[in-house]
């Protein structure tokens, strides 16, 4: 090992190598609320793609796992470095490499955070569409875990905004997938199996975006309604009408209740209005026009209204700014208040009402409490769960998970599995696909570095 050290530090440098006695605690752990920290035997910090494959080639011949690092900011554990492994951290990785107006497309390396990419396109009016809450996190996290966010009911996820992608595979063989393309017929598609594979097939160093316009015209919508069931029956309905809202939201009280208190929100909601809503549909419309706006708007209020909306405010720019930060905020909200985990089920949009039904059923049956907020056009929930003891938050965890898959959904809808939610994603997913998975897997990492506690479990 000391061996493997001193050629790690002489490849990048003494002051690109942290030894273990350096690593802070910041370093040994991401934001998830059961992920335990763990120090690794280094940290790495790479500047190039030939670097990093290199790095790969080495720890190979060591038989030394590698955890990749963007910003930390994940809730399942994916980037918790592995016992006895080495973090390859992206934080120096951090170049806009092109901006390309004409197809609408940005290369980027891996450590380039959102708000850095926002801020760059912003004067060529473009914008990345992928929004997953935290602005902070990195691309290529975004990538690892196929983020997703309050924005993917109208222009999807990660999965649907990466064009490219080059890779460093557990071989350290560098590879290139995808390009300035929208479509390929061309063999298997290696960026769609790496997107969302949480660094257990690949390093990546080099992602191509997709880009949209921004949009000029702009208006938020807060909707209370006296039952979460008439807002999930509202939604397929909004979108089946041809209405494209960038945000489709819903929100219980309670957690409105801390939203509002937490961020100082003056939303103007009558007080008689606000103690009978039981849950609030959030809805913000881009066009290019405030005509478009308008009409829009027009439409939605009328369809909200006759679906059992108490009324419907379109909120000051202030104001609807605010609320939607608030929104992206709320796993911090949540966080203060004392919830203990976060699940985020997916199921399929016209199922959130009676999800949650059985989540609050669930709960109860097992001493805990629950509340939360979602992507509803998506069918996205994220629940926060508030349960001290570890043996009952294990067993309604599980229980929640379970119900959400029985509905036709999935584990996750975007924060990963990591080691979070991996003893569940065991015992639920079917034996034969995470049989093809292991497949994959040894394909891309033969002698299994990268990552190999992640997903899979220790137990590999």
């Amino acid at each position: 090992m000391e061996g493997f050290l001193q050629a790690v530090s002489e490849l990048v440098g003494a002051d690109r190598f942290l030894g273990e006695d350096a690593v802070g605690e910041e370093l040994t752990h991401d934001e998830g609320l059961l992920t335990e920290p763990v120090v690794p035997i280094g940290v790495v910090f790479p500047e190039s793609a030939g670097e990093v494959a290199e790095l790969v080639r080495l720890a190979r011949v060591h038989r030394v796992p590698l955890t990749a690092r963007g910003s930390a900011s994940g809730l399942s554990g994916a980037c918790v470095p592995a016992p006895g492994g080495l973090v390859v951290s992206f934080a120096r990785m951090n170049r806009i490499l092109e901006i390309d107006r004409e197809n609408q497309i940005a290369v980027v390396e891996p450590g380039v955070t959102l708000d850095e990419l926002d801020a760059a396109l912003e004067p060529h009016g473009l914008m990345y569409p992928v929004r997953p809450g935290e602005q902070s996190a990195s691309l290529g996290g975004n990538v690892s875990t196929n983020a997703g966010g309050m924005r993917a009911v109208r222009f999807g996820v990660t999965r649907q905004n990466v064009l490219g992608i080059e890779v460093v595979l557990g071989t350290g063989e560098l590879i290139r997938s995808g390009g300035k393309f929208v479509k390929s017929s061309s063999g298997y598609d290696v960026t769609q199996m790496l997107i969302g594979s949480e660094g257990t097939l690949g390093l990546v160093t080099e992602v191509t975006l997709k880009l949209q316009p921004l949009l000029p015209a702009s208006a938020t919508v807060l909707a209370p309604f006296d039952t979460l069931a008439e807002i999930a029956t509202a939604i397929p309905e909004v979108l089946r009408r041809g209405l494209t809202p960038t945000i489709l939201e819903y929100i219980d009280a309670l957690t409105m209740g801390v939203m509002v208190e937490n961020e100082k929100l003056d939303l103007n909601i009558p007080d008689e209005m606000r103690r009978r809503a039981a849950a609030y549909l959030v809805a913000v419309v881009d066009h290019r026009s405030e005509s478009r706006v308008e009409e829009d708007l027009e439409t939605l209020a009328s369809l909200l209204t006759e679906f059992g909306a108490l009324d419907v405010f379109v909120l000051p720019p202030q104001a609807g700014r605010g609320l939607v930060l608030a929104r992206e905020r709320a796993f911090y909200g949540a966080k203060a208040a004392g919830a203990d985990e976060i699940v985020d089920v997916v199921v399929p949009r016209a199922s959130i009402a009676e999800y949650l039904e059985l989540a609050g059923k669930l709960a109860a049956e097992h001493g805990s409490f629950v509340a939360g907020c979602g992507h509803a056009g998506d069918g996205n929930v994220h629940l926060a769960v508030f349960q001290r003891d570890p043996a009952l938050r294990e067993r309604v965890l599980s229980a929640l998970i379970g119900a959400g898959v029985a509905l036709g959904g999935a584990i996750s809808g975007e924060h990963g599995i990591g080691t979070a939610k991996s003893p569940v994603f065991m015992e639920l997913e079917s034996p034969a696909r995470i049989a093809l998975m292991r497949r994959v897997k040894d394909a891309f990492d033969p002698d299994g570095i990268l990552n190999p506690d992640k997903i899979f479990g220790a137990e590999r």
